[in-house]
């Protein structure tokens, strides 16, 4: 059986050959296509996205992986910006910064300025920060990885959860890590969830197993979580500083143990050999298509060479060949109605299920509001509905993919009649910026008070009560103040105060509620903005791809035609070399269609 490099290296002469037939034949679209397809094969870039909540050891991992420190490490949360690291011969930094209008704006940075970078940097000069990249010398990164640190996702008041699921859909694997000092929560496995819907390629890392001696436990709970919520998924724990000591001391045991060979494992079978194969068939599909194209022009002229005489059958191919070019410029408008359509469905139905979602959030929450006192459990409170916010967001986003996905081959389809087409590669990750910070969930009063306070409510209720009843009773002969009106005055002390107490109690559920739907109304304008955003940017990706594909089509029913045409003008002398040339190139293709079909 052939090696992944002896595929590679047949593909990359087919894509060789067919680019030779269309260079002679003056397709230089067809050249850049193949000549864009030759990239992807001989450098393929393979991007890992390592995720995961706050203080997990994410930029450790990726500075133990490289033997290199490139990202910040702290007790701190010392990642704020997205960080990618990419080979390069000389170390070097830059921001990515946003231009309003314009393309990005990248701003070189000093290596030693990386300590604590974040989002308030005076290098940006006030423009958002939409990342990070470094690029540095590297054997590992050499061989096509780039690897992204992220921000943390999860805890109170993080705005990071939905930008990183943008990162994920253009990842060829996540690394989601959870350290070991306990098993998966709900929110993690619902990440997971999230994560594995947008990326076939996922690894569970449990990390620092070298601070918890009950590490091996967590693992096995771990898996147990993971086999309950249906993700088959490889779980590696590994310690980054066993790795960094393994490294050092030149300790070969010691690097076992630190599990980073396990994670090597995962990325050279998983990961490069799915990536490799992906983008070979990613490649033998388009020499495939650039194969026909050719092909079909060629195949017109041929046949036009054949019959000197001009006879019947060669005014029926050119009459055939634009009927079909006729029909291709009905359904260049099919494709470009059925793409608006489908995106101006699928903005109504993504933007309903995010209400929906969030909804269903708010109504839990004002339940949870209205069944005790929210002032003693606002910070509990405080921390699910957030958490409870962004897997709605999530879930939101991993649909919307799905369904991006389903709407370019749907487009796809009509194209079925001239031949195989790529779907395009829907990274919308390119999308800068997806999730503008939004303002935490507002503090409530505890609704806690002094013993002092409670003797003044206390007294200002039976105050009324003495004074009453004392009145009454000094018509009977006694004191003002007498055993009967010092109770009457402890009745309505303590009912004034109850009455105050629930006062309170339903005052705080009124603004818990109004905090609550202004922080979900807050999340809810800044994702739709995003999701906006998002659909735009497919809805452009889809359009210049199927676009591309339709002029490509159009070009060579066109070049079928005037081959067609000339031919008939060809002087007899030249028919014969002519025509030989043609079907060599015609065997060369077809070769080379057959050969990539095999490949496939």
């Amino acid at each position: 059986m052939p090696t992944s490099a002896t595929r590679t290296a047949e593909l990359t002469g087919l894509v060789d050959e067919v680019a030779a037939v269309a260079a002679a034949a003056g397709r230089t679209d067809l050249v850049a296509r193949l000549e864009g397809a030759r990239t992807r094969l001989v450098d393929p870039r393979m991007r890992i996205v390592v995720v995961g909540p706050l203080k997990q050891g994410k930029s450790q991992l990726v500075n133990s992986l490289l033997n290199l420190s490139v990202c910040s490490v702290g007790d701190d949360e010392t990642t704020a910006i997205a960080t990618v690291v990419h080979n390069a011969d000389v170390a070097s930094a830059e921001l990515v910064l946003a231009e309003p209008g314009l393309d990005p704006v990248r701003v070189p940075i000093p290596l030693t300025d990386l300590a604590g970078l974040d989002p308030s940097t005076p290098a940006a000069g006030g423009r958002e920060v939409l990342r990070v990249e470094i690029g540095v010398p590297s054997p590992l990164l050499a061989d096509g990885l780039v690897f992204v640190d992220t921000p943390g996702v999860g805890g109170h008041g993080n705005p990071h959860a939905a930008a990183t699921l943008g990162l994920v859909t253009s990842a060829d694997a996540v690394l989601v890590l959870s350290d070991a000092s306990q098993e998966f929560t709900e929110p993690e496995v619902a990440f997971l969830q999230q994560v594995v819907g947008l990326c076939p390629a996922v690894a569970c890392l449990i990390s620092k197993t070298d601070l918890y001696p009950h590490w091996r436990e967590i693992v096995e709970a771990d898996r147990g979580h993971l086999v309950r919520a249906g993700l088959q998924l490889p779980l590696i724990p590994i310690s980054s500083v066993l790795r960094t000591h393994a490294l050092r001391l030149q300790d070969r045991e010691l690097d076992v143990e630190s599990g980073f060979a396990a994670l090597y494992d995962f990325l050279r079978e998983q990961v490069r050999a799915r990536t490799e194969e992906t983008i070979r068939q990613s490649v033998a599909l388009d020499v495939r298509s650039v194969a026909e194209h050719l092909a079909l022009t060629l195949g017109s002229e041929l046949a036009a060479l054949r019959d000197p005489a001009k006879g019947a059958a060669a005014v029926a191919e050119l009459q055939k060949a634009k009927a079909v070019a006729e029909d291709l410029q009905k359904k260049s408008s099919k494709w470009q109605q059925t793409l608006a359509d489908g995106i101006a469905d699928l903005a109504a139905d993504i933007d309903h299920d995010l209400r929906d979602r969030l909804r269903r959030v708010t109504r839990e929450a004002e339940e949870t509001v209205d069944e005790g006192d929210p002032g003693r459990d606002w910070p509990a409170l405080g921390e699910w509905l957030e958490q409870q916010v962004a897997v709605s967001i999530g879930d939101n986003f991993v649909w919307a993919h799905e369904r991006s996905v389903w709407l370019a081959e749907v487009v796809a389809s009509n194209f079925s009649d001239s031949g195989a087409v790529a779907l395009p590669h829907l990274h919308v990750a390119d999308l800068d910026g997806l999730l503008d910070p939004v303002a935490s969930l507002a503090d409530l009063e505890s609704g806690r008070i002094g013993i002092t306070q409670k003797v003044l409510v206390g007294m200002r209720g039976s105050y009324g009560g003495v004074l009453m009843f004392g009145l009454i009773t000094t018509m009977m002969g006694m004191a003002l103040v007498n055993p009967i009106s010092v109770s009457a005055g402890l009745l309505l002390g303590t009912k004034a105060y109850r009455e105050d107490r629930e006062s309170r109690i339903l005052k705080r559920r009124s603004e818990a509620k109004v905090a609550i739907r202004r922080f979900v109304d807050d999340v809810s304008f800044q994702a739709g903005k995003e999701s906006k955003d998002r659909l735009r940017m497919i809805q452009r990706m889809l359009r210049d791809h199927f676009s591309e594909v339709a002029e490509q089509t159009l070009r060579s029913l066109a070049e079928s035609l005037r081959a067609a045409q000339d031919a008939a003008q060809v002087a007899a002398s030249d028919r014969a070399r002519r025509a030989t040339e043609i079907e060599e190139r015609m065997r060369v293709l077809a070769a080379a269609r057959d050969a990539a079909g095999a490949s496939r």
